[in-house]
């Protein structure tokens, strides 16, 4: 057999094993790029070339980028812009808004970096509004495609096809221009998938969705009974505990408040000096009428954040969060004394309330300097910390953390600690991929290295934040592309036929090319198919006597119709786990939108650059 039909060959069987969707897709990735190298298509080095590709290295970074924007609370912000502005109701107004956030940011930091940076957000959403995933990650990688259309940044194709202009001799592609037939790509790309999506998307999740944290601080509390009685008050400069221990702190004379803990004023954990100072917090539980009483007669001030009485808001913050822990079998903590107030031995958390079988355990007794409640196997505990004391000591064989404090914070505290750094990253980013200073690969290792230095992950949590399946999987089908070229596949196909219909006239080359540019399209990058394409439709235009500007847009919206399998593009892969999508779910909704691409390619172009 020759390297050409190994080549096809190759790429059949794995189209067959795709679709199959009974082996995983990185092994069938994995077995083309050996396939290649076992037929001798490619060498070794070539076969493997795929995983260290900028653009592989480049995607690997957009997720630790991503990641950091979501550990922030940045996503969880934007998330909140979006329900709010398109309602809990309306799916209309959430694909529309969705839609069209990423098509702008697609349009400044390419496809990949917008799906990268908007894919949690989405997750969110979903599981926010008790919607399906499957229902809306399909619409925003689509979406992103048109988006791709509105400026030259949008893709490298665009870059591509603009130099290719300018080589022809009839001129660049204004940074702008391709917007004349983006916007009528992105207006019927959100028609279809408004009008028919909801019929032609599959109704699932993926395997790991994550929980709704969303309402978790006003859950727990609720269950510990903390929902109307904690107040948190700041010591003013007039007060009289200024200069006092904690000790000193007496309340006999308001019965029914109890001090929980003294707060330092900077950090919001527990005082750790012997003195209290300007600043301060006291954490009090009790009737709201003796806290203001105490409050006026001790020179206090609510919280000025939350309304007084609030727990949720007083105890769970930007600074501060809670966390709820089990007491497992065999655990060192079993027969040892708490109480409420209690700050444990690490002196950064502070035990709020401990349940036993679901009911709160009565501590009218438990004092620090005796009685208190012993711990049994099963009780329950509250503490309350801020999140980089949760993070740090609740990593315990002791104890058993009920919901990561992690995952909560992440949904839950909107623009958090280290939020307004990654904001500045991110822009960062899209200003250095928006100007070409650099390749995108160098600009994604920058933000995902200011990530790290920044504080905002460790090193460990960002080898967890890469989608290492998405990442093989890129890299081990990259080196298809290199066979087809390599073998002359590609462009015997594309010169055979432009062949059939070069003397139909420049309609039907619009539509030879569309088609042809389109099918490899859904096989190999769009970047290597334009490659392939460009110059054969170049060529063409000028041996029938027409501008090659049409040829080059048209090529250009076929390129960024990749609709049609998961393999099309990375982004298609980036939410097939996350939307529970099999193989063949993607053509259903592609092929309409793929169809008014092909309306517009053909068409549409010729209007605005005539031949």
């Amino acid at each position: 057999m020759s390297p050409i039909a190994y080549t096809g060959t190759i790429i059949a069987v794995a189209v067959v094993l795709f679709v199959w969707n009974k082996i995983p897709v990185v092994l069938v990735a994995m077995m083309v790029a050996l396939a290649l190298w076992a037929t001798g298509v490619l060498t070794l080095p070539q076969a493997l070339a795929g995983l260290g590709d900028p653009a592989v290295i480049f995607i690997a970074s957009l997720f630790i980028v991503s990641s950091g924007l979501e550990m922030t609370g940045v996503t969880a912000w934007a998330g909140q812009l979006l329900i709010k502005g398109a309602g809990e109701e309306s799916r209309t107004r959430l694909l529309l808004f969705t839609m069209g956030l990423v098509a702008v940011l697609t349009a400044l930091i390419s496809v990949n970096g917008a799906v990268a940076a908007l894919l949690p957000v989405v997750v969110v959403i979903a599981v926010r509004l008790k919607r399906n995933a499957s229902q809306l990650l399909m619409p925003l990688v689509f979406a992103a495609h048109a988006g791709s259309m509105l400026a030259l940044t949008g893709t490298p194709v665009n870059v591509l096809v603009s130099e290719a202009g300018s080589d022809a001799g009839v001129g660049a592609f204004g940074f702008f221009e391709f917007a004349l037939v983006g916007i009528p790509l992105l207006a019927g790309t959100m028609a279809i998938i408004v009008l028919f999506g909801e019929r032609l998307l599959p109704e699932r999740n993926g395997a790991s969705m994550p929980s709704d944290f969303s309402r978790h601080a006003k859950t727990l509390v609720e269950q510990y009974g903390l929902a109307s009685g904690i107040y948190q008050m700041r010591v003013r400069a007039t007060s009289p505990y200024i200069g006092q221990t904690s000790s000193a702190v007496d309340f006999a004379a308001y019965p029914g408040l109890q001090l929980v803990a003294i707060q330092e004023g900077e950090t919001a954990s527990p005082l750790r000096r012997s003195l209290i100072a300007e600043g301060d917090h006291l954490l009090v539980r009790g009737e709201a009428e003796a806290a203001a009483t105490l409050a006026a007669d001790m020179h206090l001030a609510f919280r000025e954040a939350v309304k007084s009485g609030e727990g949720e808001g007083t105890l769970f913050n930007q600074r501060s969060g809670l966390a709820e822990v089990v007491i497992p079998p065999r655990s060192g903590l079993i027969g040892q004394n708490v109480f409420p107030g209690m700050v444990t031995e690490s002196g950064d958390l502070i035990v709020l309330a401990v349940q036993r079988a679901g009911a709160e355990l009565a501590a009218a007794k438990a004092v620090e300097d005796g009685g208190g409640i012993m711990l049994q196997a099963g009780d329950t505990m509250l503490l309350q910390g801020t999140w980089k004391a949760l993070d740090i000591h609740l990593d315990d064989p002791d104890v058993l953390v009920v919901s990561s404090p992690e995952l909560v914070r992440r949904q839950a505290v909107p623009m958090g600690p280290g939020a307004k750094q990654a904001v500045a990253i991110l822009f960062a980013m899209v200003l250095l991929l928006a100007t070409g200073v650099v390749p995108p690969a160098v600009a994604g290792l920058l933000a995902a290295g200011a990530i790290i230095l920044s504080g905002i992950m460790s090193v460990e949590q960002s080898y967890r934040a890469i989608s290492w399946t998405t990442v093989i999987l890129v890299g081990a089908m990259m080196p298809l592309s290199t066979a087809m070229v390599e073998t002359g596949a590609a462009k015997m196909l594309a010169e055979r036929l432009v062949y059939l219909v070069g003397d139909a006239g420049p309609i039907a080359l619009l539509a030879g090319l569309f088609v042809l540019t389109a099918i490899m399209g859904q096989l190999i990058s769009n970047t290597a198919t334009a490659l392939i394409v460009i110059p054969i439709g170049v060529a063409a235009a000028v041996s029938m006597g027409i501008s090659p500007k049409p040829v080059l847009m048209s090529t250009t919206v076929a390129a960024a119709g990749a609709f049609l399998t998961p393999i099309a593009t990375p982004t298609n892969l980036m939410v097939m786990g996350p939307g529970g999508y099999a193989f063949g779910d993607y053509w259903k909704l592609g092929l309409p939108l793929l169809i008014w691409f092909f309306v517009v390619a053909v068409f549409i172009v010729p209007l605005i650059w005539r031949f």
